[in-house]
């Protein structure tokens, strides 16, 4: 029997959001019901909200989360109820051609659950990369539930779901960042700062945060870097040459998703260096650049997809690692909300005011 939770909603393009009730049909084959506990406020929810995805309005918002599985359906065996879970939005089928050529993390593939939530009027929801997890519970594909140590706080480890996985993993999985490496990263909100501490983590020697908030610029320096360069009074290529002795970085990472910064990374780099795109760019946007300097330059142009992350592999392991106070997860949670508070998080967002405002349920 279906169950009435509240969620967050985004009824139509830069409509603001709406706490509505929502129906969670019973799990089936291969489905599960989660509990959510914490959920952040991501800038694709914003995207989604703002019409950047799609347009299958209404969605159901909210994908970076952890809860406890409450229960699940047939053939489901990963996941019992009463597992303490992080979401993930790639959930791997083992069959599409990546799978099958060992690559899971680029699954072709990926599995969401079949039924779909709704409004108390039938109208059926979309949920946010197929999670929706702005609800006190959601319906997901069982594959989406990934099981870490339930003693880490689920406001921090619902940040592995998506911006904190996807900042460290094109670092360390896309941009293969090396010990002595020099990295920059342009572009310093909650994804940028993750590449920063991915590089870190990596062992890169020089790590050059590039943004246009002195506040970002300081946060940066906070969680690793090692110089910032303020792109409103600085040319973010030039000053990245003059700090790795006229050369450029060996990786640039763009966390902005902006054809500017992407032509930046692309000169701001070293020869046959890599640049590695984790922004989201919006479905108008165009890049240009001259072929020539495309082969002379060398290298690798690379798109991050979450970090080119294996969940079943890459979340424990990054939660092993906070435990152990190598990485400190709890840095990026500005602060913890209500479901009542999404529009105005957004606002906040927009402002640069958070690295994350989560949602805090119970």
């Amino acid at each position: 029997m279906a169950q009435q939770v509240k969620g967050v909603i985004a009824p139509g393009k830069n409509e603001p959001v709406r706490v509505e009730t929502i129906l969670v049909p019973d799990p089936g084959p291969g489905e599960a019901v989660v509990a959510i506990q914490a959920c952040g406020v991501c800038h694709t929810d914003l995207h989604y909200k703002q019409g950047g995805i799609n347009d299958d309005f209404p969605f159901l918002l909210g994908h970076e989360a952890a809860g406890v599985v409450e229960a699940v359906g047939e053939g489901v065996t990963d996941v019992t109820p009463g597992d303490f879970v992080i979401l993930n939005w790639r959930a791997v089928c083992g069959k599409c051609r990546a799978c099958r050529r060992g690559r899971p993390w680029y699954c072709f593939d990926t599995h969401n659950a079949r039924q779909r939530m709704t409004l108390e009027d039938g109208t059926e929801l979309s949920p946010a990369l197929g999670i929706g997890a702005f609800a006190e519970k959601t319906l997901v594909a069982a594959g989406q539930c990934t099981k870490v140590d339930p003693a880490v706080a689920p406001e921090i480890a619902g940040l592995l779901g998506c911006g904190v996985m996807a900042g460290i993993g094109a670092a360390i999985n896309t941009g293969q960042v090396g010990r002595g490496d020099s990295v920059a990263v342009i572009g310093c909100g909650g994804v940028g700062d993750a590449a920063i501490v991915g590089s870190r983590l990596a062992g890169a020697a020089r790590i050059i945060a590039v943004d246009i908030d002195d506040r970002k610029l300081e946060t940066a320096r906070s969680m690793g870097a090692t110089h910032t360069v303020d792109s409103r009074t600085a040319d973010p290529v030039e000053a990245i040459r003059e700090l790795t002795d006229g050369f450029g970085a060996d990786v640039v990472i763009e966390a902005v998703g902006r054809p500017e910064t992407y032509q930046q990374a692309f000169y701001a780099r070293d020869l046959a260096g890599t640049v590695v795109l984790v922004g989201v760019p919006t479905p108008g946007m165009k890049l240009e650049l001259p072929l020539l300097d495309v082969f002379g330059r060398g290298g690798a142009l690379k798109s991050s997809w979450y970090g080119d992350c294996l969940p079943s592999r890459d979340f424990p392991m990054l939660i092993d690692l906070h435990q152990q106070g190598r990485i400190d997860l709890g840095a990026f949670v500005t602060e913890t909300i209500g479901l009542g508070d999404v529009e105005k998080a957004f606002a906040r967002m927009h402002e640069g005011d958070v690295l994350r405002s989560v949602v805090v349920f119970g």
